[in-house]
């Protein structure tokens, strides 16, 4: 069974999902590591004894669930927008990855706005999707979301990952103008279309009154 959108889920779903799915080692382990964080949470010093457990999540739940069980170790240390961003600066791109997927719910307001779009600039894909899911969607402004999207179809990072993408792209002509001419500039290089651009493009022409 494939891990839930891990940004859309709530920590005890996914804890429950993964209690159902990984092996008696890994549940042994996670019980340790969420245990170790929820007593000490927060940072303390240059690094934390659970961020380390960050670090060894792939190894020890395997490949398919070690970003469940990352966002979950985040969760129970209660990381603030100051430690999400020590732990996004510090980590590879998984740690990086889970933190973006742990901020709709870790981080209410803007103050890990500069995150995503640290992300945004980047051109790891699976970083790019993270950025734009609820958290992206709810505190990026129009201009940064639109090139965000054009972004996606240019790396081949699929669409449908935008989190609340059929509403804030209906009715936006500048989105509409930008995919006309991103598209026109592809065809007259002789390349093809990205997947996606059409129906973008569609929802953009749309008006509210449409809808």
């Amino acid at each position: 069974m494939n891990t839930p959108p891990l940004a859309d889920t709530g920590p005890e779903a996914l804890r429950d999902h993964l209690e159902t799915h990984l092996g008696p080692e890994a549940r042994t382990w996670l019980h340790q590591a969420l245990q170790e964080a929820a007593a000490r949470p927060g940072g303390h010093g240059p690094i934390s004894a659970w961020e380390l457990r960050l670090a060894e999540a792939g190894r020890r739940c395997g490949t398919p669930y070690a970003d469940a069980a990352r966002v979950l170790i985040l969760h129970a240390a209660r990381a603030d927008a100051a430690v999400l961003s020590r732990v996004y600066h510090q980590g590879t791109a998984a740690e990086r990855r889970a933190v973006l997927q742990a901020l709709p719910h870790l981080v209410a307001g803007p103050d890990a706005l500069a995150l995503v779009e640290d992300a945004l600039r980047t051109n790891d894909t699976r970083l790019v999707a993270a950025a734009l899911g609820p958290y992206g969607a709810r505190h990026l402004e129009d201009h940064a979301w639109r090139h965000a999207v054009l972004k996606c179809l240019f790396t081949g990072v699929p669409v449908d990952v935008v989190t609340g993408l059929a509403e804030r792209a209906r009715g936006d002509a500048e989105l509409a103008r930008m995919l006309a001419d991103f598209a026109a500039e592809r065809t007259a290089a002789g390349r093809p279309v990205p997947t996606g651009l059409h129906h973008v493009l569609a929802l953009a022409a749309t008006s509210s009154e449409e809808s």
